[in-house]
């Protein structure tokens, strides 16, 4: 099953710039380090969290207490995801992320109602250097078993197999950069340039610069039948990539990102997402200029 209703979101307590991960991450800026930026992004947290709400998607919420330097628990979807049962434990690249483990998710959602039989934990790779930042990085094909990736400092391509092997997937390994100062850098999270729903993919190719494995990846998406929506690299890094469809509880498809997400696309793109799927969209500037993360990585599905 490619989508759920159920999404795990993390009330921030104190947001800012993570100095840790600006540097890899260029789509984060300088200067949040304040309260008001903190204020702006629990408010951005709050409305698209009701926004989700109203659109009849199951939001579980956590609230960071503070007690931990976590100031980017509001993106769950790096450290844990969630397979039917089963829970998944990542190595994090940056060391204060490491303690958003200290949140406690299963414990809450167990409390909640949500039950794994059985977690698997890869967070001992961090002592070999060894890092794969959960659905950031690993973009998921569930249906078909494919785990989509580009490798980065955030994705280590030996872990790649390690977890396709354990997991059941087919890898697709492949190299997607941005231009950072005139150099071609790799984007650190894959989520960011492509996203894989029921029956599309949204993608920016033009990240991939081999002309093979840019062919190769085009060639699988349509093979596991997917609709290839292409974005361009300006719309990426208004974080169009960062999207995520789920679906309501009524079963109805909704596909979900940023206010400058939306306001990035041009209306054959929109008219080509709404096939799939209702696009809600919430402001979450203050969020993406100073985390370098968006509306996907804000959403941790559950598969119970």
């Amino acid at each position: 099953m490619q989508t759920t209703h159920s999404i795990l979101m993390v009330r921030p307590a104190a947001f800012r710039m993570n100095e840790e991960t600006a540097v890899n991450n260029y789509f984060q800026s300088e200067g949040g380090q304040t309260e008001r930026v903190a204020d702006l992004a629990l408010a951005e947290f709050d409305n698209y969290v009701q926004v989700l709400k109203d659109a009849g998607v199951k939001v579980f919420v956590v609230q960071d207490t503070g007690e931990f330097d976590t100031p980017d628990s509001l993106f769950p979807n790096n450290v844990i995801s969630f397979h039917h049962n089963k829970a998944i434990l990542y190595p994090m690249f940056a060391e204060n992320r490491r303690e958003e483990r200290k949140l406690n998710y299963l414990g809450k959602l167990d409390q909640a109602g949500f039950h794994f039989e059985k977690t698997e934990d890869y967070t001992a790779y961090e002592d070999r250097k060894q890092f794969l930042e959960g659905t950031g990085v690993l973009i998921l094909d569930r249906d078909h078993k494919i785990a989509y990736c580009s490798i980065s400092d955030r994705a280590d391509e030996e872990l790649l197999h390690v977890f396709c092997k354990d997991q059941g997937y087919k890898p697709f390994m492949f190299y997607a950069t941005q231009e950072v100062d005139g150099q071609f850098l790799p984007i650190y999270h894959t989520n960011v340039m492509m996203s894989v729903g029921k029956n599309f993919c949204l993608i920016c190719l033009d990240t991939v610069r081999d002309a093979r494995e840019r062919n190769n990846l085009e060639n699988l998406l349509i093979m596991s039948g997917k609709e290839i929506i292409a974005i361009t690299e300006d719309q990426m890094n208004h974080f169009a990539g960062n999207i995520l469809e789920v679906k309501n509880i009524t079963g109805d498809p909704l596909i979900c990102m940023s206010s400058q997400a939306y306001e990035a696309l041009d209306d054959e793109t929109i008219e080509r997402l709404e096939k799939h799927g209702r696009i809600i969209h919430a402001p979450l500037y203050s969020i993406e200029k100073f985390g370098g993360g968006s509306a996907r990585c804000m959403m941790a599905e559950i598969f119970i």
